[in-house]
């Protein structure tokens, strides 16, 4: 089964949950988010593997987060929009292997996926 990471590559906990990967002898397809925007439908569908809300899945400190006053927002739709046109607001690394997804913090916490 492939394994794809969100992946960003000036992230620590990113690159080491990237390295857990290969020395696990996993190639996973490497999709810098930041790049290679996510759209609304494909964050829910993560979000779903996830089994968390989007304002879980939220960086709460970047100063799009507050310049978009997104800590009233509540709903999840409106959430998942602005991580689309903002991934920044994307916590990362996010790593997925079929219908089940791990958020790398930390990054350990892919082993649970093999």
């Amino acid at each position: 089964m492939s394994t794809i990471i969100w992946h960003n590559p000036r992230c620590s906990k990113s690159r080491q949950t990237l390295d857990i990967l290969n020395k696990k002898g996993v190639s996973p397809e490497v999709v810098k988010y930041l790049e290679l925007k996510p759209n609304a439908n494909e964050i829910s569908a993560v979000l779903q593997k996830l089994g968390i809300s989007a304002r879980e899945l939220m960086r709460t400190k970047e100063d799009i987060y507050k310049v978009l006053n997104l800590k009233d927002e509540n709903n999840e739709v409106k959430l998942i929009e602005a991580m689309a046109e903002n991934p920044k607001l994307i916590e990362r690394p996010i790593v997925i292997v079929g219908d089940k997804a791990v958020l790398g913090r930390p990054p350990e916490k892919v082993l649970e996926l093999f």
